[in-house]
């Protein structure tokens, strides 16, 4: 039987790389390959001297990657928390733009044995790199009560999250939670009231998936990375999809992007104020009514663009 075929639609494709002002000879990272919509079209605008190197801890993403016999382009198996450290082993200094396009794609949902949506009844996986780590189930095998309910409130702000968490640590106790499935109808018979067009298991499936991979611990590790390799005039796009990253996102860059403040009667020409090392490029940008048509899960994205200035890092 051949392998299953799953397409992907990169959100905010020329959105993205256009706030990346690309050189033609620069040095670019792709934090999130996916499935190289982003990575394709920042080489198509590269010439012969420009170099891309492409993170990414989901196998399959990999594999997709390793079709690309581009010599301008290097994908590492590595979450993107590992930039530094991935950059040099490459012996990459300064760059001149990060990309992040964070969250799930549509492959890793699209497809119901890697376990993250609902939608399918599969193992409980859901780990990007299939790799290495605990597995959701395995998990939810052992957590504490109060683990599971913080987890579920502070990344899927569920309201419910302390009677999801009872239910589940009583369903273990009669069978191990194994399958999306089983864990979909024991949240369905717990939360009775849900937003109109939103499953039950929705915010639930949401916090354990980003606890798992530990997807706003690791963004709030490679920000700073990122921004301290770049060169001046670099720039730093970021798409978002829920508010729990956005809000890491956009604390970093304006705490980044303001000067310092002094009080406003010290005579201090605003000449010897030093600036900030970053500066924001325009208003935070939202996919077009045609594209969330086109693409229902652009919906929720949101692109920041923000550009190192020549000032020291503070």
């Amino acid at each position: 039987m051949s392998a299953a075929v799953f397409t992907h639609r990169t959100v905010l494709l020329t959105e993205a790389v256009d706030g990346l002002a690309i050189v033609p000879d620069g040095i670019y990272v792709d934090c999130t390959y996916g499935r190289g919509g982003h990575s394709r079209l920042i080489l198509s605008r590269l010439g012969p001297q420009g170099r891309l190197v492409a993170f990414d801890k989901d196998p399959q993403a990999v594999a997709d990657a390793r079709t690309i016999t581009d010599p301008r382009f290097h994908i590492v198996h590595e979450p993107y928390a590992a930039f530094d450290a991935g950059l040099d082993a490459l012996g990459i200094g300064a760059v001149n733009g990060v990309l992040m396009d964070l969250g799930i794609s549509s492959p890793q949902i699209d497809d119901g044995a890697r376990g993250f949506s609902f939608r399918f009844d599969a193992p409980l996986d859901m780990r990007m790199d299939t790799t290495r780590g605990q597995t959701a189930a395995e998990w939810l095998a052992s957590a504490e009560q109060a683990e599971i309910a913080e987890v579920i409130r502070d990344y899927g702000e569920e309201r419910f999250a302390k009677q999801i968490a009872s239910a589940l640590v009583t369903a273990r106790g009669e069978n191990p939670i194994l399958t999306t499935g089983q864990l979909t109808q024991i949240v369905a018979k717990t939360v009775r009231t849900r937003e109109p067009g939103q499953d039950p298991a929705t915010r639930t499936f949401q916090a354990i998936r980003i606890y798992i991979n530990r997807e706003l611990e690791e963004l709030s590790l490679t920000l700073p990375q990122a921004f301290r390799r770049l060169g001046t005039g670099g720039r730093l796009a970021v798409i978002a999809f829920h508010s729990l990253e956005d809000r890491i996102v956009k604390r970093f860059t304006v705490d980044a992007a303001t000067a310092d403040r002094l009080p406003s009667r010290l005579p201090v020409r605003a000449a010897d104020i030093a600036e900030a090392p970053l500066k924001l490029i325009g208003k935070p940008i939202r996919a077009s009514q045609t594209e969330v048509g086109e693409n229902p899960r652009a919906r929720s994205a949101i692109l920041r663009v923000a550009e190192r200035t020549g000032a020291a890092l503070r």
